[in-house]
């Protein structure tokens, strides 16, 4: 009966190690599952963050760049501008100038008109001669013999 009591007490003894054992490894499962979910969410997170990050930079990076491009639109409407200015500048002072020119030739021609009124007139009947008067002719007659 001894040997029957200590064979159940081995038996007793390997089924309390097995339980244990398939306890320790349940509990070593869940340990390791409970890991790799939290692995998992780190990385879930960890990719998040750098998404949100690069997202954010990207925003900057546009508004920096709409801020450019409306500055240099800016300054293109300025310069445009100016160049219209000058634009209208230089016409005025063409046309001033052309006026000027105008004004100048009307009273030179003014100034002539009057001073070609005050003239002596050439006298009509000249025919060639100076004051109207034969200052001597000379004909040249060669003789040929």
């Amino acid at each position: 009966m001894n040997i029957q009591l200590e064979k159940m007490k081995q038996k007793q003894e390997c089924e309390r190690r097995k339980r244990v054992a398939e306890e320790k490894h349940k509990e070593w499962v869940q340990k390791k599952r409970e890991e790799e979910r939290r692995e998992r969410e780190r990385k879930l997170s960890k990719e998040m963050a750098e998404k949100a990050t690069k997202e954010l930079e990207k925003m900057q990076l546009q508004e920096k760049a709409e801020l450019k491009y409306k500055e240099w639109l800016k300054k293109k409407r300025a310069e445009e501008a100016e160049k219209k200015k000058k634009e209208k500048e230089k016409e005025k002072e063409r046309e001033a100038e052309l006026q000027e020119k105008k004004a100048r030739s009307e009273k030179i021609f003014k100034e002539w008109l009057h001073n070609a009124r005050n003239k002596p007139r050439p006298v009509l009947n000249g025919y060639g001669f100076p004051r109207g008067k034969s200052t001597g002719l000379y004909f040249y007659t060669y003789v040929v013999t």
